[in-house]
């Protein structure tokens, strides 16, 4: 967990972004210790843009960032995914301003970033360990991160569709359990509201290969991965939006009812209130287990490898 990591080697995919409807190229790069995550526009001379706070811009169905008149769009997928596998130093190459959509899914991320191979680096990375429980309730959501010894989202939804209702899931976040038991959920819609939604600029790239459709009485999809499918992406959600902190999370992250706006209202509030949390430096011997792919295919999911 101590221990920063980066790609041994490029690794490249291509997409269309879901709110944007744009083809994009997307180019994994190796990066030193220190460098952090880098995002940068090579439709735009490689103008470099960070996953800060500072620079968040929207976060209405989708987490983005903005410096200057420059966007990343829909990041939350991929930082979700650098954070749980622990990578800290990456160089993204993007040719639009939305990162690819792909399935729907984190999982063609997992599948591309073991194929770059994660590589340890001979640096340490400080940890957040939470103390005191943060929270915020706003008409009838709530948000809570709480102390733990490991990193855990546990996340309710509730919504008045008979065929949702409330779902809830509750799990510890290890690259292993994130690849088989969260990655996989795909972003959800309901059919009633998508042309309101592409009205409002929004969802010009989304289909039934890249999203799940809900329907008044039946969802459009021929199958859901899981049966509680869509409180797992709200979890990866949670996760990618956590991943603004920009450091490994030692807490338990408790939603109820939340969606992008919350999470980040959460960090802003974790950063704010610095007696609720400590860094946590690397004991003097650190275990640095072996990451294994998973058996994650890589056809039929709405994107190509480039």
């Amino acid at each position: 967990m101590f221990r920063q990591k980066t790609i041994r080697k490029e690794v490249s995919c291509s997409g269309i972004g879901l709110h944007s409807g744009k083809e994009v190229s997307l180019r994994f790069k190796p990066a030193g210790a220190g460098t952090g995550i880098i995002f940068k526009r090579t439709d735009l001379k490689n103008f470099a843009v960070k996953p800060l706070v500072k620079f968040l811009s929207k976060t209405r169905y989708a987490t983005s960032i903005r410096r200057g008149n420059v966007s990343i769009e829909t990041v939350e997928h991929l930082l979700a995914t650098l954070h749980v596998l622990g990578i800290d130093n990456l160089i993204i190459e993007l040719s639009s301003q939305e990162i690819p959509i792909m399935d729907g899914s984190a999982a063609p991320f997992i599948y591309l970033l073991h194929e770059a191979e994660i590589k340890n680096l001979n640096s340490y990375r400080r940890v957040i360990k939470i103390k005191k429980p943060i929270r915020i309730e706003y008409k009838g959501k709530s948000i809570a991160l709480l102390p733990s010894s490991t990193f855990r989202v546990t996340y309710t939804i509730e919504f008045e569709h008979p065929l949702i209702r409330r779902q809830k899931i509750s799990l510890p976040i290890r690259p292993k359990t994130f690849a088989e038991e969260i990655a996989p959920a795909r972003t959800f819609g309901f059919l009633k509201e998508v042309e309101k939604i592409r009205k409002n600029g929004y969802a010009k790239g989304g289909s039934l290969d890249n999203a799940i459709i809900i329907g008044e009485s039946t969802i459009l999809n021929k199958s859901l991965r899981f049966e509680n499918e869509l409180v797992r992406h709200k979890a990866l959600d949670a996760i990618g939006d956590l991943a603004f902190l920009r450091h490994q999370l030692i807490g338990h992250l408790v939603a109820v009812k939340g969606g992008h706006s919350l999470h980040i209202e959460l960090v802003k509030k974790i950063l704010k209130e610095r007696e609720c949390w400590e860094f946590v430096s690397p004991p003097s011997t650190v275990p640095v287990p072996a990451l294994k792919a998973p058996a994650l295919s890589q056809e039929g999911v709405g994107w190509s490898k480039a």
